[in-house]
């Protein structure tokens, strides 16, 4: 008996040690967040951390791309069925040759009125995710349903079949395709009422998307709105106040950031280090570096209660040579905090959710920042208790209140506002 009790303490302090981690009380329901986090780390069915890790591995030995095994277990998070339900029709359909899933809002009395449109764009790095992801296809139906919308998933190639810009290329492709009157006409979409959104990467994509789309005088249906979820919006500076304080916060750290952004921008894995460094923007970089740099100056660009005193990080020396390596790092249409002010001042109002727990929590507040100083009517929605993907976690039996309260304010916006 004895031997039994000292192995039950023993396993339960291994538990312990296994799912704590040393969160902050200020994020939301941080014992769960522990739990799930350690469910993600230690499932090979739900797995995260465990198989980027396994990914990472399987990659230095040569047997498959960084992120393979992590893009393989991804698969099992893909909803059982596409099926529609009584409130909401979910079919299959392509635009300008890229694939998406249109929910369509079947409101009894509103068959013949038009409706409400958005084009979203789902996160995942660019290199993981998909629109039949089961947190992506319950969000897309809960806002097809709340806001007598269509709701269109935009199913844009992944790395490392594809790098930057095909991504870009196809959910721009897609809108572009999207917003004639001939679709919206088929959909029932009120061209007055179109908004482009999307989360971490995908946020990324609906920035980039909604510059360009306001730019370009052969679209003449222009979006209404955009909504940014937790954005990814440069990649120059990976020592902002948010870098640094949420460097090894759940469900998205810094060097998984950097990973992604190397995946993305077809560059090698092992410029990691360099990249979380600021190498690529040290002070002996040139001109060029030192003009873009301005545009994600946060000393200047986030509001003091954010800057705490985290102190800005750049080298003396860098790496001449990572610029011409990834060239993408400068390109605005995969880095649209850097977009110049003239383009900033055609874009449509914008929602931006950041959250404080999050890596890229001051990617979202600078672009808010530059867009209101370009004129541009701007609404942070900032969560305290907020992490990275919060929104994704807002159905299920492992469904946060801040990924409930996330998901409701980001529809009641939309809701006001389109």
């Amino acid at each position: 008996m004895r031997p039994i009790l000292i192995g039950t303490v023993l396993l339960s302090i291994a538990a312990a040690y296994y799912i704590y981690l040393p969160l902050p009380s200020t994020i939301s329901e941080p014992w769960k967040l522990m739990f799930s986090d350690a469910l993600i780390r230690g499932m090979m069915k739900n797995t995260t951390y465990l198989f980027f890790s396994q990914s990472f591995l399987a990659h230095d030995l040569g047997l498959t791309s960084p992120f393979g095994l992590a893009k393989y277990y991804s698969a099992w998070a893909d909803a059982k069925s596409i099926e529609s339900s009584s409130s909401v029709r979910v079919t299959e359909a392509s635009f300008g040759g890229v694939e998406a899933l249109v929910f369509e809002s079947a409101a009894a009395g509103q068959e013949q009125s038009l409706k409400r449109g958005v084009v979203y764009f789902h996160g995942g790095g660019w290199t993981l995710g998909s629109t039949k992801m089961e947190p992506y296809f319950l969000q897309c139906m809960t806002m097809a349903e709340e806001l007598n919308a269509v709701v269109i998933s935009v199913e844009y190639r992944l790395a490392p079949d594809a790098r930057f810009p095909d991504q870009y290329n196809d959910v721009f492709q897609a809108s572009k395709h999207i917003l004639t009157a001939e679709v919206l006409g088929r959909y029932s979409i009120d061209p007055k009422r179109v908004a482009v959104s999307g989360d971490s990467a995908g946020g990324n994509l609906a920035a980039a998307v909604a510059q360009q789309v306001a730019l370009d005088s052969s679209i003449p249906i222009k979006f209404k709105v955009q909504a940014l979820v937790y954005p990814a919006l440069q990649a120059l500076d990976f020592n902002t106040p948010s870098y640094q304080q949420n460097a090894n916060m759940p469900i998205l750290d810094r060097p998984m950031v950097a990973r992604f952004w190397l995946e993305y921008l077809n560059g090698e894995q092992k410029l990691v280090p360099a990249l979380l460094a600021n190498n690529h923007t040290a002070l002996d970089q040139g001109q060029e570096i030192a003009a873009t740099k301005a545009k994600t100056d946060w000393t200047k660009l986030l509001p003091v209660a954010f800057q705490k005193s985290y102190k800005p990080v750049f080298p003396l020396h860098g790496d001449p040579k990572l610029l011409e390596k990834l060239p993408g790092l400068l390109d605005v249409r995969a880095a649209p905090l850097l977009a110049e002010t003239k383009v900033l001042k055609a874009v449509p109002p914008a929602y931006i959710m950041t959250c404080e727990h999050d890596v890229l929590r001051d990617d979202g507040l600078m672009y808010a920042t530059r867009l209101e100083e370009a004129g541009v009517d701007v609404t942070v929605d900032h969560f305290e208790d907020g992490f990275h993907g919060c929104l994704s976690f807002a159905f299920g039996p492992f469904a946060f209140s801040v990924g409930r309260r996330s998901l409701g304010n980001y529809i009641h916006w939309l809701k006001e506002n389109l």
